[in-house]
């Protein structure tokens, strides 16, 4: 009798970059195969190229391929229940996920986790103004044309530590105590710590695939959808207020100023379009923070179905103030 069970999770992205520790600071990718190994309730496999001296955490196996060769992306999938994508930014996103998805269906994959991870790629306004979201529906849709997988996409907000720690994200800086507000600071947006996600993605794998009980969640309750998780719906303000109590400080011991979001959301582009890495970062944070209210997904989080806790906001600041000391500029010249 099959199992109702995912028992086997190929993770690609799993090591690499962004995918191990760095500075002592879990990296995202690291708590998601983290939290899937110390679950207990699955084998996890990372897929990783050949010849790639990436560390990986440990408990995990190890599956190399050679991507060129859509045979041996095949052979590392055969077995396997689901597959989660993690690549970093840096990686052809759209071109790899079609080789994995055509390997996935070809090898049995029944459950594919794609590459998302972040704010709402559902919501029409948002991917119009942030274009290059438009690569995660196409990637759904080549999902359901393939039609030999299904997808869940995990939608998580922007990840608290990672962002909180870069100033022209959050628009708060941690190490020189200043902060830019856009508008007024107090448009609340959906926003996730790393191990949040790790707990969500781990608690959402162990779903039994078909319902087990009248009103039990099961995975097929999520099959082809979008589902939302989150840490917290805070506002700048709020983030602001948490600095100062994690940080000793006050507001007279911070430089705040005040810029429209639309205006920077703008300037942003233009700085895109010279080039500028900053602008693309202005461009897609600030972006949430308009007063339609696209960043906030409160209202449709499954946080309750898969048990995840609530979480304490200072001490998640904490880790942004220690990774903004450790780590200043990594961002910048990519390395991070």
């Amino acid at each position: 009798m099959p199992s109702n069970r995912i028992d086997k999770v190929a993770i690609v992205g799993a090591g690499g970059n962004s995918g191990r520790f760095r500075s002592s600071i879990l990296t995202f990718l690291a708590v998601i195969t983290e939290a899937l190994v110390a679950g207990g309730k699955h084998t996890v496999t990372a897929i990783t190229r050949e010849g790639s001296q990436s560390e990986l955490p440990s408990g995990v196996e190890v599956a190399r391929v050679d991507y060129d060769k859509q045979e041996s992306l095949v052979a590392a999938l055969q077995g396997q229940d689901a597959l989660i994508v993690t690549l970093n930014s840096q990686a052809d996103l759209e071109g790899i996920q079609k080789k994995l998805i055509q390997a996935a269906g070809d090898a049995g994959v029944a459950w594919i986790l794609p590459n998302e991870f972040g704010f709402d790629t559902a919501n029409e306004q948002l991917i119009k103004d942030v274009v290059f979201t438009k690569m995660m529906v196409n990637t759904r849709a080549n999902i359901l044309a393939h039609g030999k997988s299904s997808f869940i996409s995990v939608v998580t907000g922007f990840w608290y530590e990672w962002s909180l720690a870069i100033p022209p994200a959050y628009g708060i800086d941690l190490n020189n105590h200043s902060a830019t507000l856009f508008d007024e600071g107090t448009t609340k947006i959906s926003t996730s710590t790393w191990p949040q996600v790790g707990r969500a993605v781990a608690a959402l794998l162990s779903l039994p695939i078909k319902s087990e009980g009248e009103g039990a969640s099961c995975l097929e309750d999520f099959k082809n959808q979008l589902v939302y998780v989150s840490s917290f719906s805070v506002s700048q303000q709020d983030m602001l207020e948490s600095a100062y109590r994690v940080t000793g400080t006050t507001e007279a011991d911070w430089k705040i100023k005040k810029e429209g979001a639309r205006k920077r959301y703008d300037e942003g582009i233009d700085q895109m379009k010279k080039g500028d890495r900053i602008g693309f970062v202005k461009m897609m944070y600030t972006r949430v923070f308009w007063d339609d209210n696209v960043g906030d997904h409160e209202g449709r989080v499954i946080n309750k179905e898969l048990g995840l806790p609530k979480e304490d906001l200072d001490e998640a600041t904490k880790r942004a103030v220690q990774r903004a000391k450790e780590q200043k500029n990594l961002w910048v010249d990519g390395s991070d």
